[in-house]
Protein backbone atom coordinates (compact mmCIF):
# COMPACT_ATOMS: atom_id res chain seq x y z
CA UNK A 1 0.00 0.00 0.00
CA UNK A 2 1.09 3.16 -0.95
CA UNK A 3 2.41 5.40 1.92
CA UNK A 4 -0.72 9.24 1.82
CA UNK A 5 0.91 11.83 -0.04
CA UNK A 6 2.10 14.94 2.41
CA UNK A 7 -0.15 17.76 2.78
CA UNK A 8 0.82 21.30 1.41
CA UNK A 9 2.44 22.90 4.28
CA UNK A 10 6.53 22.53 6.17
CA UNK A 11 8.66 19.80 5.40
CA UNK A 12 11.86 19.48 8.12
CA UNK A 13 13.85 20.81 4.68
CA UNK A 14 11.54 23.06 3.18
CA UNK A 15 8.68 21.63 1.34
CA UNK A 16 8.08 19.20 -1.68
CA UNK A 17 8.56 21.05 -5.11
CA UNK A 18 5.08 19.86 -6.55
CA UNK A 19 2.99 21.29 -3.83
CA UNK A 20 4.89 24.67 -3.78
CA UNK A 21 4.31 24.46 -7.66
CA UNK A 22 0.26 23.63 -7.28
CA UNK A 23 0.12 26.06 -4.70
CA UNK A 24 1.71 28.75 -6.22
CA UNK A 25 -0.81 27.39 -9.82
CA UNK A 26 -4.01 27.90 -7.62
CA UNK A 27 -2.75 31.60 -6.00
CA UNK A 28 -1.38 33.55 -8.84
CA UNK A 29 -4.51 31.92 -10.83
CA UNK A 30 -1.92 31.12 -13.99
CA UNK A 31 -4.79 29.39 -16.25
CA UNK A 32 -6.98 32.76 -15.56
CA UNK A 33 -5.20 35.09 -18.36
CA UNK A 34 -4.40 34.65 -21.79
CA UNK A 35 -1.02 35.07 -21.92
CA UNK A 36 2.00 34.70 -23.90
CA UNK A 37 4.36 33.34 -21.27
CA UNK A 38 4.05 29.80 -20.40
CA UNK A 39 2.83 30.65 -16.80
CA UNK A 40 3.87 27.79 -14.08
CA UNK A 41 6.72 25.24 -13.77
CA UNK A 42 9.14 25.92 -16.73
CA UNK A 43 12.06 23.77 -15.48
CA UNK A 44 12.01 20.50 -13.59
CA UNK A 45 14.60 20.77 -10.61
CA UNK A 46 15.30 18.70 -7.98
CA UNK A 47 12.05 17.47 -5.83
CA UNK A 48 12.61 19.50 -2.43
CA UNK A 49 12.86 23.47 -2.10
CA UNK A 50 14.31 24.56 0.67
CA UNK A 51 15.20 28.29 -0.62
CA UNK A 52 14.12 30.25 -3.62
CA UNK A 53 15.22 32.51 -5.08
CA UNK A 54 13.16 35.48 -7.31
CA UNK A 55 14.11 37.64 -9.90
CA UNK A 56 12.54 39.56 -12.97
CA UNK A 57 14.45 38.42 -15.92
CA UNK A 58 15.42 34.35 -16.75
CA UNK A 59 18.74 34.91 -18.14
CA UNK A 60 22.24 33.11 -18.00
CA UNK A 61 23.10 35.85 -15.10
CA UNK A 62 20.39 34.98 -12.72
CA UNK A 63 20.63 31.17 -13.02
CA UNK A 64 24.50 31.32 -12.15
CA UNK A 65 23.64 33.58 -9.39
CA UNK A 66 20.89 31.54 -8.19
CA UNK A 67 23.17 28.72 -7.90
CA UNK A 68 25.87 30.30 -5.90
CA UNK A 69 22.98 31.20 -3.37
CA UNK A 70 22.33 27.76 -3.25
CA UNK A 71 18.43 28.20 -5.18
CA UNK A 72 16.33 25.16 -5.74
CA UNK A 73 13.85 27.07 -7.49
CA UNK A 74 14.06 30.38 -9.08
CA UNK A 75 10.38 32.15 -9.66
CA UNK A 76 10.83 35.07 -12.37
CA UNK A 77 8.48 37.54 -14.14
CA UNK A 78 10.05 36.71 -17.77
CA UNK A 79 10.38 32.98 -17.99
CA UNK A 80 12.03 31.03 -21.08
CA UNK A 81 9.20 30.03 -23.10
CA UNK A 82 6.97 31.77 -24.50
CA UNK A 83 3.93 30.93 -26.92
CA UNK A 84 5.88 29.84 -29.80
CA UNK A 85 7.85 26.81 -30.46
CA UNK A 86 11.54 27.48 -29.70
CA UNK A 87 14.42 24.87 -30.42
CA UNK A 88 16.61 24.13 -27.66
CA UNK A 89 19.80 25.04 -29.04
CA UNK A 90 22.11 28.13 -28.98
CA UNK A 91 21.30 30.48 -26.27
CA UNK A 92 18.72 28.80 -24.92
CA UNK A 93 20.05 25.64 -24.72
CA UNK A 94 23.09 26.58 -22.95
CA UNK A 95 20.19 28.03 -20.27
CA UNK A 96 18.03 25.19 -19.95
CA UNK A 97 21.52 22.91 -19.46
CA UNK A 98 22.57 25.24 -17.17
CA UNK A 99 19.30 24.72 -15.05
CA UNK A 100 19.03 20.83 -15.36
CA UNK A 101 22.71 20.55 -14.63
CA UNK A 102 21.94 22.37 -11.36
CA UNK A 103 19.11 20.90 -10.77
CA UNK A 104 17.12 24.03 -10.47
CA UNK A 105 13.78 24.54 -11.28
CA UNK A 106 12.12 27.37 -12.79
CA UNK A 107 8.85 28.68 -12.21
CA UNK A 108 7.35 31.66 -14.35
CA UNK A 109 4.51 34.11 -13.78
CA UNK A 110 3.58 36.70 -15.74
CA UNK A 111 0.73 38.55 -17.01
CA UNK A 112 -0.49 37.18 -13.52
CA UNK A 113 2.45 38.62 -11.57
CA UNK A 114 1.06 41.99 -12.99
CA UNK A 115 -2.11 41.92 -11.88
CA UNK A 116 -2.28 39.89 -8.60
CA UNK A 117 -4.35 41.97 -6.44
CA UNK A 118 -2.09 40.67 -3.07
CA UNK A 119 1.55 40.09 -4.47
CA UNK A 120 0.82 42.00 -8.39
CA UNK A 121 3.25 44.51 -9.65
CA UNK A 122 0.54 47.25 -9.74
CA UNK A 123 -1.30 47.10 -6.66
CA UNK A 124 1.86 46.29 -4.75
CA UNK A 125 3.15 49.65 -5.83
CA UNK A 126 -0.03 51.59 -5.57
CA UNK A 127 0.09 50.21 -1.67
CA UNK A 128 3.87 50.93 -1.66
CA UNK A 129 3.24 54.75 -3.05
CA UNK A 130 0.43 55.44 -0.51
CA UNK A 131 -2.46 55.22 -3.43
CA UNK A 132 -6.03 54.56 -1.24
CA UNK A 133 -9.47 53.64 -2.96
CA UNK A 134 -7.95 51.24 -5.34
CA UNK A 135 -9.71 50.14 -8.34
CA UNK A 136 -9.22 48.24 -11.44
CA UNK A 137 -7.83 49.85 -14.35
CA UNK A 138 -7.00 48.78 -17.74
CA UNK A 139 -7.49 45.34 -18.89
CA UNK A 140 -5.17 42.80 -20.92
CA UNK A 141 -6.62 40.50 -23.29
CA UNK A 142 -10.53 41.83 -21.52
CA UNK A 143 -9.65 41.13 -18.33
CA UNK A 144 -8.12 43.52 -15.28
CA UNK A 145 -4.15 44.47 -15.10
CA UNK A 146 -3.66 47.86 -13.48
CA UNK A 147 -5.25 49.46 -10.35
CA UNK A 148 -5.52 53.24 -9.83
CA UNK A 149 -6.69 55.03 -7.13
CA UNK A 150 -5.98 58.74 -5.33
CA UNK A 151 -3.80 60.20 -2.79
CA UNK A 152 -5.80 61.81 -0.10
CA UNK A 153 -4.43 65.42 0.41
CA UNK A 154 -2.52 65.18 -3.28
CA UNK A 155 0.86 65.05 -3.99
CA UNK A 156 3.29 67.51 -5.75
CA UNK A 157 4.45 66.07 -9.32
CA UNK A 158 8.19 66.13 -8.46
CA UNK A 159 7.48 64.64 -4.85
CA UNK A 160 5.81 62.14 -6.58
CA UNK A 161 8.47 61.07 -8.60
CA UNK A 162 11.08 61.68 -5.94
CA UNK A 163 8.65 59.01 -3.95
CA UNK A 164 8.39 56.86 -7.10
CA UNK A 165 12.74 56.40 -6.99
CA UNK A 166 13.01 55.96 -3.62
CA UNK A 167 10.78 53.41 -2.54
CA UNK A 168 11.55 51.11 -5.90
CA UNK A 169 15.61 51.56 -4.50
CA UNK A 170 14.08 50.56 -1.27
CA UNK A 171 12.40 47.58 -2.88
CA UNK A 172 15.87 46.40 -4.22
CA UNK A 173 18.89 48.38 -2.65
CA UNK A 174 19.39 50.20 -5.89
CA UNK A 175 18.18 53.44 -6.72
CA UNK A 176 17.48 54.44 -10.98
CA UNK A 177 15.67 57.78 -12.07
CA UNK A 178 12.33 58.30 -13.22
CA UNK A 179 11.42 59.88 -16.77
CA UNK A 180 8.49 62.60 -16.24
CA UNK A 181 6.48 63.82 -18.99
CA UNK A 182 4.70 66.67 -16.88
CA UNK A 183 1.77 67.56 -19.24
CA UNK A 184 -0.94 67.46 -16.18
CA UNK A 185 -1.28 69.28 -12.85
CA UNK A 186 1.16 69.99 -10.72
CA UNK A 187 -0.61 68.68 -8.00
CA UNK A 188 -1.83 64.85 -8.44
CA UNK A 189 -4.97 63.71 -7.11
CA UNK A 190 -5.18 60.64 -9.18
CA UNK A 191 -3.04 58.02 -10.96
CA UNK A 192 -3.14 54.73 -12.61
CA UNK A 193 -0.58 51.85 -12.61
CA UNK A 194 0.19 49.45 -15.25
CA UNK A 195 3.82 48.07 -15.15
CA UNK A 196 6.50 47.45 -17.66
CA UNK A 197 5.80 48.55 -21.56
CA UNK A 198 2.14 49.76 -21.14
CA UNK A 199 3.13 53.17 -22.33
CA UNK A 200 -0.33 53.27 -24.51
CA UNK A 201 -2.42 53.05 -21.60
CA UNK A 202 -1.42 57.14 -21.19
CA UNK A 203 -4.62 57.35 -23.57
CA UNK A 204 -6.85 54.92 -21.30
CA UNK A 205 -5.79 57.25 -17.77
CA UNK A 206 -6.26 60.37 -19.52
CA UNK A 207 -9.94 59.11 -20.66
CA UNK A 208 -10.87 58.49 -16.58
CA UNK A 209 -9.49 61.81 -16.11
CA UNK A 210 -6.70 60.99 -14.01
CA UNK A 211 -4.06 63.69 -13.22
CA UNK A 212 -0.96 61.14 -13.69
CA UNK A 213 -0.18 57.41 -15.40
CA UNK A 214 2.98 55.44 -13.81
CA UNK A 215 4.16 52.34 -16.11
CA UNK A 216 7.99 51.21 -17.25
CA UNK A 217 9.17 52.12 -20.74
CA UNK A 218 8.06 55.08 -22.99
CA UNK A 219 7.59 54.39 -26.54
CA UNK A 220 8.57 57.49 -28.99
CA UNK A 221 5.11 57.62 -30.58
CA UNK A 222 3.30 58.06 -27.23
CA UNK A 223 5.58 61.35 -26.15
CA UNK A 224 2.64 64.18 -27.50
CA UNK A 225 -0.32 61.96 -25.77
CA UNK A 226 0.87 63.32 -22.74
CA UNK A 227 0.91 66.66 -23.30
CA UNK A 228 -1.67 67.21 -25.73
CA UNK A 229 -3.99 65.10 -23.24
CA UNK A 230 -3.50 67.20 -20.24
CA UNK A 231 -1.77 64.58 -18.27
CA UNK A 232 1.66 63.34 -16.14
CA UNK A 233 3.10 60.28 -16.95
CA UNK A 234 5.73 58.95 -14.93
CA UNK A 235 7.95 56.33 -16.48
CA UNK A 236 9.93 54.46 -13.74
CA UNK A 237 11.78 51.75 -16.00
CA UNK A 238 10.21 48.19 -17.29
CA UNK A 239 12.65 46.49 -14.83
CA UNK A 240 12.52 48.47 -12.43
CA UNK A 241 8.73 48.46 -11.92
CA UNK A 242 8.56 45.05 -12.14
CA UNK A 243 10.84 43.78 -9.12
CA UNK A 244 7.91 44.69 -6.55
CA UNK A 245 5.90 41.39 -7.41
CA UNK A 246 9.00 38.74 -7.26
CA UNK A 247 9.41 40.40 -4.26
CA UNK A 248 6.23 40.83 -2.24
CA UNK A 249 5.87 36.94 -3.71
CA UNK A 250 9.18 35.85 -1.55
CA UNK A 251 7.51 37.71 1.43
CA UNK A 252 4.73 35.67 1.09
CA UNK A 253 6.34 32.21 0.89
CA UNK A 254 8.48 33.46 3.65
CA UNK A 255 5.19 33.85 5.68
CA UNK A 256 3.58 31.42 4.69
CA UNK A 257 5.77 28.50 4.37
CA UNK A 258 9.12 29.65 6.27
CA UNK A 259 10.95 28.74 2.99
CA UNK A 260 14.66 30.97 2.66
CA UNK A 261 14.23 33.63 -0.25
CA UNK A 262 16.47 35.89 -1.54
CA UNK A 263 16.33 38.56 -4.32
CA UNK A 264 18.69 38.37 -7.37
CA UNK A 265 19.33 42.38 -8.87
CA UNK A 266 20.64 41.88 -12.87
CA UNK A 267 18.88 45.67 -14.01
CA UNK A 268 18.60 46.20 -17.61
CA UNK A 269 18.32 49.98 -16.68
CA UNK A 270 15.41 50.18 -19.23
Amino acid sequence: MMAPRPLLGLYPRGMKRDDLVCWLNTYLAIDTFDDSSFNGLQVEGRDEVVKVAVAVDASLHTFERAAELGADLLIVHHGLFWGVQKAVRGMHRSRVKFLLDADISLYAAHIPLDAHREVGNNWGLARILGLGGLEDFGHYRGLPIGVKGAFTDGIDRRELADRVERELSREVGRGESVLVHAGGPQVVQTMGIISGGAAWDVVTAAEEDLDCFLTGEPKHEVFHEAFERGINVIYAGHYMTETVGVNLLAEKLRDRFDLKTEFILHSTGL
